[in-house]
């Protein structure tokens, strides 16, 4: 199939396009957190509402395999409604997320997604990238130092589904540790363990611009945070902590 994933009721079917980087049988995190917004965004609401933050916690590595979706409203109200959505590999959970929804544009001084150099990293090729394009407005893919990268979604993520406007923010957003890399990628791991992405407003347009940087301490543990914006200007913030291995 096209898409990441084919949903049938709370089952979820997984293309061999979700694999990311660092495993080939683990999905892009990328991939199971659009997964999550797109089935917060499918619950109920007595009023209409958007997304305002987004928290996702990677309990384990999300498997290339089916999964179960489920979703729980844990409270709810006329202003702010509070979600659970949680993603389990057969009895285990591997992402949870929690998500109240509801909530003058900073403008960006970079090089647009039309401006910017196309970028596509020849050591991460994995499948889920293949369906991103990625346009460097400073800095490199993957090089260590802080970078700023435009991204877009170019493949279908849930089958019969476009791609909502706060699925292209998380998308991008947990490309922050190679968006602006402290180590090289071919002796280190630098995967994240957790996802948060808050916004001031829902992002327009396909293209999503991550302006990040990352640091690490000496006891093995990393943050990559990245400002979100689109071609209008910075519209939220994602946050990662990072696990440091040698390969």
């Amino acid at each position: 199939m096209d898409a990441i994933y084919r949903l049938d009721g709370n089952r979820v079917v997984t293309s061999p396009n979700a694999a990311g980087p660092w495993d080939a049988g683990m999905q892009h995190g990328s991939a199971p957190a659009a997964l999550a917004v797109w089935a917060a965004e499918a619950i109920p609401t007595r009023e209409p509402m958007q997304v305002a933050r987004v928290t996702i916690d990677l309990m384990r590595p999300v498997p290339l395999a089916p999964l179960t979706l489920k979703t729980e409203v844990l409270r709810e109200g006329r202003k702010i409604q509070l979600c659970a959505v949680r993603l389990l590999a057969g009895d285990a959970v591997v992402q949870a997320l929690n998500l109240p929804s509801e909530v003058g544009d900073l403008a960006v001084e970079l090089p647009g997604p039309d401006q910017a150099r196309e970028e596509q990293p020849s050591f991460s090729s994995s499948p889920f990238v293949t369906g991103i394009s990625m346009r460097a407005a400073r800095g490199r893919f993957g090089v260590p130092g802080p970078g700023a990268i435009w991204y877009r979604v170019d493949r279908p993520l849930v089958e019969g589904s476009p791609v909502s406007q706060a699925m292209r923010a998380v998308v991008a957003a947990d490309f922050c540790n190679g968006t602006s890399a402290v180590l090289d990628f071919h002796e280190w791991t630098f995967i994240n363990a957790d996802l948060t992405v808050n916004f001031a407003r829902q992002p327009l347009g396909a293209w999503i611009l991550l302006d990040a940087e990352s640091w690490i301490g000496p006891d093995g543990a990393g943050i990559a945070t990245a400002r979100l914006a689109d071609e209008r200007g910075y519209f939220g913030r994602a946050v990662q902590s990072l696990v440091i291995e040698k390969r």
